[in-house]
């Protein structure tokens, strides 16, 4: 694929490779995706401490998605006049402070409240991080250095829900957060020490950011991610009540599955990653499709443990290839506005997770876990109907 001839980042990096900074950055994603999903794997002792019922629990991870929607919007602009050195340790101490009141929260309310602390956190850093790599390393390393922070992410999916399952029963859900702090802390003074002065050098008003939605490629492709998303946590958020209630499941049998499902990203974004050159527009368009046939064959199968084993790791490979190929997309379809762009893309995931998991609750409290399987495959395929064949997400002049 070529790129019209206007797309020229504008961020750059000058100076030395800072490869122990963007290994700071892929720690942090490791805490990020862990705090921001743990609750998937504690719902039902959260809903029960809290008072809460499990539907409700799920829009703690709902409510972080508003405030990162927000956050990767305002972001930008406010970024643009600090150094982006301490907007990062900035952001990374609110996901310690956020940490810290979720494992002491006395109710539902400042559950939620520390939630959104976390989201500010989530959508800060996601929509910064494409633009500050582009910072830290040369062109041809941007690849590699996307690649390590999304080794984060994969290491975090693989292990938080699992982990935090198996502590969760032995040490408490707020002994599971608090687990968390001293990780948190180290990567604090990870960043500290690593990350160089980055002075602000473009100004991106929320105004700029929005403004990516006149584009044709750009609206089709936000529809397109906010259905996919927003279809993959309709269902991931609930699998807790899913395998308790279908399959029956012990908490180390739960813990079991969820670390197979996770395992699978690596697989996931490996396959991914090597089949982007020559078949993006097609893996857009056909993961999806193919998550939400395997989500919709999880009742059918659900009594049955080894089967729910298997369709969990093909679920979780699928799963994690989805945001693999969505971010590439990114680097091409918006490369000439990086950080607005990688904002616009954050809000609209946080967005789509926001409404999925609200609906995934909604669709569970009201009517049965069938129905939140079928609400989340049913997005899933309209989000494969939105890529078609790819040529509406390519930028003008692309080819």
């Amino acid at each position: 694929m070529e790129i019209a001839s206007n797309a020229i980042p504008k961020q750059s990096f000058t100076g030395q490779p800072a490869w122990s900074a963007v290994g700071s950055m892929a720690m942090c994603v490791a805490m990020l995706i862990a705090s921001e999903f743990m609750p998937v794997s504690l719902l039902t002792p959260i809903a029960s401490d809290l008072g809460a019922t499990q539907g409700m629990a799920g829009q703690a991870i709902s409510i972080s998605g508003l405030f990162a929607v927000v956050t990767s919007l305002l972001i930008p602009a406010v970024a643009s006049h600090f150094d982006r050195r301490h907007v990062l340790i900035a952001l990374t101490g609110v996901m310690l402070a956020s940490l810290v009141l979720i494992a002491c929260a006395p109710n539902f309310a400042v559950l939620m409240v520390a939630r959104s602390l976390l989201g500010i956190t989530v959508g800060g850093f996601w929509a910064l991080a494409t633009a500050t790599v582009m910072r830290l390393v040369p062109a041809e390393s941007i690849p590699k250095a996307l690649g390590l922070m999304y080794t984060g992410n994969a290491v975090a999916a693989a292990f938080a829900a699992p982990i935090g399952s198996y502590f969760g029963a032995v040490i408490g859900w707020r002994g599971t957060f608090w687990a968390l702090t001293p990780f948190v802390v180290a990567n604090l003074a990870w960043q500290w020490a690593s990350l160089p002065s980055m002075p602000p050098q473009v100004a991106n008003p929320v105004g700029k950011v929005l403004g990516l939605l006149k584009r044709p490629n750009v609206a089709f492709g936000m529809a397109g991610v906010m259905f996919s998303f927003g279809g993959a946590f309709a269902t991931f958020t609930y699998l807790r009540p899913f395998l308790e209630t279908y399959t029956g499941v012990t908490v180390p049998q739960l813990s079991m599955l969820l670390l197979g499902l996770g395992a699978a990203g690596f697989l996931g974004t490996y396959g991914a990653t090597v089949m982007l050159g020559s078949h993006l527009y097609g893996l857009l368009r056909w993961l999806p499709l193919a998550l939400g046939a395997v989500t919709l064959a999880l009742p059918a199968v659900g009594h049955v443990f080894w089967a729910v084993a298997v369709a969990l790791v093909g679920w979780g490979a699928l799963n994690a290839a989805i945001p693999v190929a969505w971010s590439t997309w990114l680097s091409q379809g918006i490369a000439d506005e990086p950080e607005s762009g990688g904002g616009l893309l954050v809000a609209a995931i946080q967005l789509a997770i926001m409404l999925g998991a609200a609906l995934g609750g909604l669709l569970l409290d009201h009517l049965s876990i069938m129905a939140t399987l079928i609400g989340g495959a049913a997005m899933l395929a309209i989000s494969s109907i939105i890529v078609g064949n790819g040529g509406r997400l390519k930028p003008q002049g692309a080819r």
